[in-house]
């Protein structure tokens, strides 16, 4: 099957994928349709690849060497002890990370620029409505409505294309929230005391921080960190909605309320090490942003002539180490599918009943970890090394953090 007119909605990572799968999949026409204006490169959070995965998604060509990442081989565990002789605290246990860091922006940028001249990529185009049919799906936005053969939805947990293809239905709220940060390398102090090679989890009740470093996509580093716990009951989120009742929100570099920042800064202050507390005090407000939790996955990828990659189809908290690579696994899945079907039918049937499935595994791989690590979190300071690397067996459950094995 080739030719064809493909439209992919959103412009992202999951986004510059899939219009790269449309492409190699043999579609004649490509029209890509993001609604920011601005550069999606300004984008500078950290995301992680296993190196398995990695292994997986670089022949396929969604990623190479030439995309700046930073090694890590280690994860250290760290908790505050008062009786602890260093500022990073006591380390309660040592495991294997084999993941490659990347940094958002220069990583959108690189697959940008893989995109192929004839693919049209449109800014400042939002998506209004969509209508599917077997023949076809229309698009509708402020310049008017357009025929397609195929509607790629890539535009993220908040997706208009999943919500045309099957109503309204919302990621739901876990209950707890992620802060994050970055900030460059040169600011941190005694940096010796912290391996770049390392990945740091400082666990303490009811959450923990991750933090490792990550390209700048100028030859330096930035530390990143997202920090997980739940705010207290009694504080006013001020994110302007009920999360039980309307969904999730997020806000944006600089826009933590005083009541958020102050929560942050307590955690840092009194619960975690003071080394670890002291990366996130360096972090400028400007610099922060806070996300809170949920997860969802739609019924299935694919109708009528609809199919939704990443977060559009199924949005797992990102304690599964596996959201990109979880868009580009979909965009090579899809890849394969267009270049092996005979009808446009047929390539949907193929792509759902792959990543259908993965979706789902992955959403209950993130509850099952937000329960472990964030939820109902054990006596951190009773567990050693034996103690963790059984708990941390039952929490992974199949062993699928850092995304699971792609099927051939």
């Amino acid at each position: 099957m080739r030719g064809g007119r493909v439209a992919v909605v959103g412009g992202s990572i999951a986004g510059c994928a899939a219009a790269l799968a449309a492409h190699r999949g043999g579609a004649d026409e490509i029209t890509v349709y993001e609604r920011a204006a601005g550069d999606l490169a300004d984008r500078g959070v950290g995301l992680a690849v296993h190196d398995a995965r990695y292994a997986e998604l670089a022949p396929a060509g969604y990623m190479d060497a030439d995309m700046p990442w930073v090694q890590l081989v280690r994860r250290r565990w760290y908790v505050r002890d008062e009786g602890a002789a260093g500022p990073v605290g006591r380390e309660i246990a040592v495991m294997p990370f084999p993941f490659r860091t990347y940094n958002w922006g220069p990583l959108w940028r690189e697959l940008r620029r893989r995109i192929p001249g004839p693919v049209e990529f449109r800014t400042g185009a939002a998506v209004q409505a969509l209508r599917t049919g077997p023949g076809g799906t229309e698009l509708d936005t402020a310049a008017g409505t357009e025929h397609f053969d195929l509607v790629i939805g890539a535009d993220g947990y908040r997706s208009v294309t999943r919500a045309g293809a099957f109503g309204d239905v919302r990621p739901a709220y876990a209950g707890y929230l992620a802060w994050r940060g970055a900030f460059p390398e040169t600011r941190l102090k005694d940096p010796g005391l912290w391996a770049d090679e390392d990945c740091v989890y400082a666990v303490f009740p009811g959450g923990h921080v991750i933090i490792y470093r990550i390209p700048d996509g100028a030859g330096g580093r930035r530390v990143n960190w997202v920090l997980y716990t739940a705010p207290p009951p009694d504080l006013d989120l001020g994110l302007g909605l009920d999360l039980r009742l309307t969904g999730p929100t997020s806000l944006p570099p600089g826009g933590l309320t005083e009541a958020l920042a102050a929560h942050l800064g307590y955690v840092a202050d009194e619960l975690l090490p003071p080394y670890w507390g002291a990366v996130l005090r360096a972090t400028a407000p400007d610099e922060l942003f806070l996300q809170p939790m949920y997860d969802f996955t739609a019924p299935r990828c694919t109708t009528g002539r609809v199919l939704l990659v990443g977060d559009a189809a199924a949005v797992a908290r990102p304690h599964t180490g596996a959201g990109a690579v979880k868009a580009l696994q979909d965009a090579t899945c899809l890849e394969s599918a267009l270049a092996t079907a005979d009808t446009w039918a047929d390539a949907l049937d193929t792509y759902d009943t792959d990543r259908t499935l993965s979706g789902r595994s992955m959403v209950d791989l993130g509850r099952r970890l937000g329960g472990a690590l964030v939820q109902a979190t054990p006596d951190w300071r009773a567990m050693d090394q034996a103690s963790m690397e059984d708990w941390w067996r039952r929490a992974d459950g199949g062993a699928a953090f850092g995304g699971r094995e792609l099927r051939r």
